[in-house]
């Protein structure tokens, strides 16, 4: 019996491919990383005493980097438990909770004639390809050869040339024996009822195979030559085989470049054939693009099965703005802890042919190393170029912000979104309030100017309200002294110890990772944190994520952050404590962060009461509010004075990783 590819990829879908191969292996506790879909056991195929088999629900894929062994759901089952591919595909229908199909005689017609059509499109691309090495074809050859390209990178996308005249693709597959109504069903020719002879729909272009997720040819896309074609692309129309919103260029070969040992961190989605090819050439492999039209949901769709956190690079014009903004909206309802966008902007009249053309990728990875996060993203569209110098616009900005985020689907991620949304306009619209910044220079797309914007836009000092100031010792706290040149030992202790030991995200990811810094360097430092933790998966170690974070530049803040832990003496930061000391410190510092963060809240929002209540002149209420912020004040300094208990913690365990030294 044959099934449909449809029928296939649906009860994949539906059933993670760690449930199929569960059942058969034990996952390793250490390597396994359930939160990222990532597992890992020992090879079921082959003896051996450590984990190298790996199977990863994403990707619905596994393979074992000891005997090589690699497959799917179907695949594992016939090659382990001995089952024929029909027994594999009931068993994972059972699963799925799916019937499997009844014998169809039409859908088998119809497999039939899709496998049918696919070898008319491979004839298809093979006749293009022999025209591009034919007289007809030396102008485009020399236009490819203009832009840089490679006999071998030619012939690896199989790139081709459709020959200026209206039947020469329809004679050559007749004289093959295929049908006009195969012709026509792959969209190669132009037909219809008001048309009396069909003719080529490609003409006079360099042709761009478009392969399927099985690299079946499925589709072309084509290059115009003459300067006044009315399209200078031209993609086939919708056929049974090809829904142009459902496939992106190069998405088989970018995947395949992602599953080796040795594999590319994530998908990035260029605009154009030729981005993609030239990117190819220069060594990213990785790379694909829509086709020829904005990023659909289903585009957005196919990369999140393959990587976590995709990166769309767009030109850095106005239309590539846009294009970046369009994308924006299309991913916040979709997103999901672990699952989000980065936004790699080139330079303006750059595009990534340009860049690695004459110097190689390494322009090109720059960019991609300045990459921003989503949430950015929404900040910087919402506010650039704007005024915000009275409340009223300030209050339509809130506004706008506020709705932009209640899209979010997931509650967890929308709930941190607003966090975010809230903490950028205190910094934002703080550095406009006097003796805060410079009135009259509250711009959007930055922090403002003065003191407030050198501070991340947080307030540079004790907040003080009309009838009383914060105490000087609250001033001083971790509270309070927001993004300074050094961060709070409290937040340098979160930080480090996650540095030093990555696997403590393994249990507590999402809470962990929810952390909001407010020194603006630890910001960024966590934001390519979380970045390389979602590439790297279970095969993160400390070294790979100190060595990704000082190719991002981070390398002065931590060895900042180290000095000043080991001043403190506080080793279970550092990377010689035990992995249990880590632990249990840095429960305790995340506990002591989150009541100040609560703490912070509330104080502030006592601070805005005393502020109205003093404007309508109600003194029993002023008094009220004064005694509960002092109240706020006393649990501070007891919070403070309980800070000591996480220092020494990996002294008095003496448990260690390493030789003692420093401990003192």
């Amino acid at each position: 019996m044959r099934f449909s590819s449809d029928f296939l990829d649906e009860i994949r879908d539906r059933v993670p491919i760690s449930a199929v191969v569960g059942r058969r292996v034990t996952w390793d506790r250490k390597k396994t990383n359930v939160s990222r879909q990532d597992y890992w056991a020992c090879c079921p195929f082959h003896g051996e005493k450590s984990p190298s088999f790996h199977c990863e629900d994403r990707k619905g894929r596994y393979h074992c980097f000891g005997c090589g062994v690699s497959g799917d759901h179907f695949r594992f089952l016939t090659d382990l438990e001995g089952l024929s591919f029909l027994e594999a595909v009931q068993q994972v229908a059972d699963m799925a909770g799916i019937s499997m199909p009844q014998p169809d005689p039409q859908a088998e017609r119809r497999e039939r004639e899709r496998t049918t059509l696919q070898d008319v499109m491979e004839m298809a691309t093979q006749f293009f390809q022999d025209q591009l090495q034919t007289a007809s074809g030396a102008r485009a050859r020399a236009y490819l050869r203009e832009r840089g390209l490679s006999g071998r990178t030619i012939e690896t996308f199989r790139l081709g040339y459709a020959p200026e005249s209206r039947n020469a693709l329809k004679e050559y597959l007749a004289s093959k024996g295929v049908p006009k109504e195969q012709i026509e069903a792959c969209g190669l020719v132009v037909h219809g009822p008001d048309i009396p002879v069909s003719y080529d729909r490609f003409r006079d272009r360099i042709m761009f195979p478009i392969l399927s997720s099985r690299d079946k040819v499925i589709a072309f896309g084509g290059r115009a030559m003459a300067a006044d074609a009315m399209a200078k692309y031209l993609n086939s129309n919708e056929t049974e085989l090809f829904h142009k919103g459902n496939v992106l260029y190069n998405f088989s070969r970018a995947r395949r470049a992602m599953q080796g040992a040795d594999g590319a961190d994530t998908l990035i989605a260029v605009e154009g054939y030729m981005d993609v090819i030239a990117l190819y050439q220069a060594g990213i492999e990785n790379a694909v693009a829509p086709l020829g039209t904005a990023l659909t949901e289903n585009q957005l769709q196919l990369m999140w099965k393959t990587t976590p956190v995709p990166v769309l690079c767009f030109d850095g014009d106005g239309a590539g703005q846009r294009a970046a903004f369009r994308a924006v909206d299309l991913a916040l309802p979709h997103i999901k802890p672990g699952q989000s966008l980065r936004f790699a902007m080139l330079p303006d009249g750059k595009d990534p042919d340009d860049l690695v053309k004459r110097d190689g990728r390494q322009p090109f990875d720059r960019v991609l190393s300045e990459a921003r996060p989503l949430a950015e993203m929404v900040w910087m569209r919402e506010t650039q170029g704007g005024g915000f110098d009275t409340p009223e616009k300030r209050a339509e900005l809130e506004a706008k912000l506020k709705q932009i985020v209640n899209v979010i689907g997931d509650e967890n991620v929308r709930r941190h979104y607003q966090q975010d949304v809230r903490d950028r306009l205190y910094g934002f619209f703080q550095s406009a309030q006097p003796g805060r910044g410079e009135r009259g220079n509250f711009q959007g797309g930055g922090r403002g100017q003065g003191q407030g914007a050198r501070n991340g836009g947080r307030p540079p000092g004790p907040v003080a309200s009309s009838r009383g100031a914060i105490s000087d010792r609250l001033a001083r706290s971790g509270l309070v002294r927001g993004a300074l040149d050094q961060p709070t030992l409290r937040e340098s202790v979160l930080a480090l110890t996650i540095v030093n030991h990555p696997q403590l995200l393994e249990d507590e990811y999402d809470e962990i990772a929810a952390i909001d810094y407010e020194h603006v360097g630890l910001q960024k430092l966590w934001s390519s944190l979380l970045t390389a933790v979602a590439e790297a998966g279970a095969s993160l170690t400390r070294e790979v994520l100190i060595q990704k974070l000082e190719a991002h530049g981070h390398g002065t803040l931590l060895r900042g952050l180290d000095q000043q832990i080991r001043n403190a003496r506080l080793w279970i930061a550092t990377e010689i404590a035990a992995s249990e000391d880590a632990r249990e410190g840095y429960g305790q510092a995340l506990a002591l962060y989150k009541r100040a963060r609560a703490l912070k809240r509330q104080r502030m929002e006592l601070e805005r009461e005393i502020a109205e209540a003093t404007e309508t002149d109600d003194a029993g209420r002023i008094e009220q509010v004064i005694s509960a912020l002092h109240e706020v004040q006393l649990e501070v300094a007891r919070m403070e004075n309980q800070e000591a208990i996480i220092d020494g913690f990996g002294v008095m365990s003496g448990r260690v990783k390493g030789p003692a030294t420093g401990h003192g």
